[in-house]
């Protein structure tokens, strides 16, 4: 049930900074640029653990911060038990504590969860932490392997979700305690063809916690 995300508008939150640490979590980024490029999710024969269409991605992007002059470099892993960003470790937040203290900036590409995990372990560190993606749902996805070995999801639905600040979070008798609000499941067979996913715009509610 990965979250159905978009990438951000970063140029703003970058403005000023001179070096960038990229921080991708592995698993709803990479779902959701798969579905939006209808490509495969996995293809172990090929790459190994990893998302084509994600590893596209980063690449444009740190292309892109280059051009506004800044240095990049991106805090990744090879061990599948450090693919969730916010699941991480302690020894794994340690280790990103210690490797971002030598950059201006954090782009977290990742849900709040994971922004927020990166900032926990930053502690009061003089960095900069930008969540590079933004939640429009949860989707409810069917994985299919198609020859030869390549793992797909397919999306019978994103569910938009609502999230309230802290404090602010209410009981909804949809959904129970949580912090979430009312859900409602927008169709498969309602959302575009896979060939302009890449615009399908969820009705959600955009937000950002308090610093």
């Amino acid at each position: 049930m990965p979250f159905y995300l978009k990438e951000a508008d970063i140029l703003a939150e970058v403005a000023g900074l001179r070096s960038v640490l990229i921080v991708p979590c592995r698993f709803c980024p990479a779902a959701s640029l798969a579905v939006k490029e209808d490509k495969p999710y996995f293809e172990p024969f090929r790459r190994l653990l990893r998302t084509e269409a994600y590893e596209s991605y980063i690449r444009d992007l740190k292309n892109r911060l280059a051009r506004e002059g800044i240095e990049t470099e991106v805090f990744d892993s090879k061990l599948l038990h450090q693919f969730v960003a916010c699941v991480w470790t302690e020894r794994r937040r340690r280790a990103f504590a210690r490797r971002a203290a030598r950059f201006d900036g954090v782009l977290v590409l990742g849900c709040e969860a994971a922004v927020e995990t990166m900032r926990e372990a930053l502690g009061t560190a003089d960095c900069r932490v930008i969540g590079g993606m933004e939640e429009e749902g949860i989707m409810n996805v069917v994985p299919t392997v198609r020859f030869p070995a390549k793992l797909s999801l397919v999306v019978k639905g994103i569910s938009p979700v609502k999230l309230e600040k802290p404090g602010d979070c209410q009981q909804s008798p949809a959904v129970g305690s949580g912090g979430l609000g009312s859900r409602s499941q927008t169709p498969a067979s309602t959302l575009p063809r896979w060939s302009s996913r890449r615009d399908v715009m969820i009705q959600g509610s955009r937000r950002r916690y308090d610093e």
